[in-house]
């Protein structure tokens, strides 16, 4: 067996195990981004996150269990690390299945979250202040307003009652606001005592527009990071079953005592 090969390839397990486990401790933590909006508001995400999380760590003592049962010819401990492994592929791939196949049901939840966030969305609303400032990072950073456009932002019951001489200062495109990113501003000349949003100084670019440009620019990104988990993974497989082939006779006396 060349021994070096095969540390490098558990060692390359340890790191994707690593950057997984890191990645779901990542959505749970991160608080301001629109991460931090979908897992403050879908349940789903976060139990997603728990997902990777325990896929992480199972990755990382896998890595170890099988370099272990390759450097010491455990039979045993291969046959575990094969087994894990097809489990973890199988189910990245159904996951993948599922989101294709459910991408209009998960866009109209995800519509449905941020519409409830903007209707409800309140400065003073102390309670609520973690997600409403994600949501207007998310504004500020992609330069956009509402989730379909402005118009949304007219069924928020604070800017009703202000009868819309309001806009929220994350989505203004105006250069006098560039120090204000939340909350609300007032118009400078409200119209009549009332107003719309298209009398708002805001971008009328809508956040779903946004989002979905980003996903296409940074698709091939996240293909090739799939890919090459995938093609990990098969490889990490292929290698345990060769390994388990060449192995006659089995002595766990090899395996360290704790």
């Amino acid at each position: 067996t060349n021994k070096p090969f095969v540390y490098v390839v558990f060692v390359l397990f340890q790191i994707l195990g690593a950057v997984i486990l890191g990645f779901g401790i990542w959505i749970l933590a991160d608080k301001t981004s629109f991460i931090a909006v979908l897992q403050m508001s879908s349940p789903s995400l976060k139990t997603g996150a728990y997902i990777l999380i325990g896929v992480g760590a199972l990755t990382m003592l896998m890595g170890f269990l099988g370099c272990l049962g390759a450097v010491n010819e455990i039979r045993c401990l291969l046959g575990l690390y094969f087994t894990c492994l097809m489990v973890i592929l199988i189910t990245q791939v159904a996951a993948g299945l599922v989101i294709y196949f459910q991408k209009e049901t998960l866009k109209e939840e995800l519509s449905h979250i941020v519409g409830t966030l903007i209707e409800n969305y309140d400065p003073l609303n102390d309670d609520e202040r973690n997600l409403q400032d994600a949501w207007d990072y998310v504004q500020t950073q992609i330069a956009c307003c509402g989730w379909t456009g402005a118009q949304d932002w007219e069924n928020n019951k604070v800017l009703i009652n202000q009868s819309m001489t309001a806009y929220p200062c994350s989505c203004s495109n105006s250069s006098k606001d560039l120090q204000v990113d939340s909350g609300f501003c007032n118009l400078d000349v409200p119209v009549n005592g009332t107003a719309t949003y298209a009398d708002w100084p805001v971008h009328e670019q809508g956040c779903m527009d946004g989002v979905e440009k980003w996903l296409k620019d940074n698709l091939g990104v996240i293909l090739g990071v799939c890919s090459g988990v995938a093609v990990i993974e098969l490889l990490g497989m292929i290698l345990s079953i060769s390994l388990c082939k060449n192995i006659h006779s089995e002595d766990y006396t090899k395996v360290p005592k704790s």
